[in-house]
């Protein structure tokens, strides 16, 4: 069983690659869309997260997982690898295919804060982007509008108009998608990037070496395609791109769930010192 996770619905732009290349398997999607979008968030808050979401997989037979978000990949894959045995699967930034294809050396990618600051994007970017420039962009807002199912319209023009027009002038030729929930406005972004600019979305990579990962487990359950759709908020756009991905898709197999809420507490550095500086003090009396 194939378990893919995301902060919102933005992660079934994976699945619907995964079920493309093996649509025999039997799969579970998880998304914690009460607390999307992760981009923003503490990296302790997003790792607590994953290995909640991770428990919950588990107890549900998962054989292998795989963090169809970019921003919980560059905060939590390692983590949950040292700490659990089964296989992880992450996004990883499709910045190599789009630095080989770049014809003007020149590459946008499109991204949240988070994984711009994450050691996996920037050691790929020091690995295959030396000899090319990248313009990064974080693209505010984006993820939102695909939450609420706004692929198209003004709203969305706007936003991608504002992150684009930079690379265009730049005569960027490639633009990377650097978040999971960005491949459903791909239409609107290849018009606005326009003739010319080649659009690339790793899914498809991660679909396959996903593929490759469950193939090399030797004690593997029988697969009978059935599929589990869960949700920690709303489900209505859910069901919606799930019914446009496959029609035969049930409605009974999406449906909201409860997982333990994460909380995580920053305090200001001066509090910190202070109640560090207490502890020391009561240690010593």
């Amino acid at each position: 069983m194939i378990a893919v996770f995301d902060s919102g619905i933005g992660g079934l732009s994976v699945w619907r690659e995964l079920y493309k290349l093996m649509p025999e398997q039997d799969y579970l999607y998880l998304s914690d869309s009460a607390n999307c979008p992760y981009g923003t968030k503490p990296v302790d808050f997003i790792i607590s997260r994953a290995e909640t979401i991770t428990d919950f997989f588990i107890s549900k037979g998962a054989e292998v997982i795989v963090i169809a978000c970019n921003t919980a990949t560059a905060a939590a894959v390692e983590h949950l690898r040292a700490k659990y045995s089964i296989p992880f699967v992450g996004m990883e930034p499709a910045i190599k295919p789009a630095a080989i294809a770049s014809k003007s050396g020149v590459v946008g990618v499109l991204a949240t804060a988070n994984t711009f600051k994450g050691s996996l994007y920037n050691t790929t970017l020091e690995k295959f982007a030396s000899n090319i420039k990248v313009i990064e962009r974080v693209g505010e807002g984006l993820v939102e509008c695909v939450e609420s199912g706004k692929f198209e319209g003004d709203e969305v023009e706007t936003l991608l108009h504002r992150y684009i027009d930079d690379m265009k002038s730049e005569c960027a030729d490639a633009i990377v998608l650097g978040c999971t929930h960005y491949p459903f406005l791909e239409s609107a972004i290849s018009r606005i990037a326009g003739e010319g600019v080649t659009i690339f979305n790793p899914a498809p990579a991660v679909a396959m070496q996903t593929k490759r990962v469950i193939e090399s487990i030797e004690t593997r359950k029988e697969s009978n395609s059935k599929y589990s759709f869960y949700s920690t908020g709303d489900t209505k756009i859910m069901r919606s791109i799930l019914l446009q991905i496959d029609p035969k898709i049930s409605d009974n197999s999406i449906q909201t769930v409860e997982l333990a809420q994460t909380f995580v507490f920053l305090l200001p550095p001066s509090i910190l010192f202070m109640i560090i500086l207490c502890v020391l003090t009561n240690n010593l009396a």
